[in-house]
């Protein structure tokens, strides 16, 4: 009896620290390192913020923040991290609909870009970014009612 409650709980331990390794492998350090929450100011015709007094491309939608950073995104539920890679077809579509004017550091291929409009994902992902049509379809219009009324 005892040998078997030493080696289930050795099981237990040993699920735990590996669960622990994946959580670090998981979390990337982006470089931002705020203090306090920034302000967050509303995006014209949009359910998304972005926080113009960060020097990043930093938003929030959905209860989340997404900074757009060397090419890539990274998602947080908080202002600080622990930040997390996210492959395009799976950025929600108001986030990819951002117009180019509100990204701090706009990659240099959209400088022919419509300041207006949103950034040329096809050219910078493919079509990859508008896959997984559960993550995209309807996604503006479910949100921005919360956004609204929540």
């Amino acid at each position: 009896m005892f040998r078997r409650m030493l080696i289930g709980g050795f099981t237990v331990l040993l699920l735990l620290g590996v669960g622990r390794i994946a959580d670090a492998q998981v979390s990337v350090n982006i470089g931002i390192n705020l203090p306090a929450p920034p302000a967050l100011v509303a995006i014209p015709s949009s359910p998304v913020t972005y926080a113009p007094s960060v020097g990043a491309n930093f938003f929030f939608y959905g209860g989340q923040y997404f900074v757009f950073q060397n090419g890539g995104w990274f998602m947080s539920a908080r202002y600080n991290g622990p930040w997390a890679a996210v492959a395009p077809e799976y950025v929600p579509r108001p986030i990819l609909g951002v117009p180019v004017r509100y990204y701090r550091h706009a990659p240099a291929e959209w400088r022919h870009a419509r300041r207006e409009g949103p950034p040329p994902w096809a050219a910078h992902y493919g079509r990859r970014w508008e896959e997984g049509d559960r993550h995209h379809e309807g996604f503006r219009d479910d949100h921005r009612d919360e956004h609204h009324h929540g």
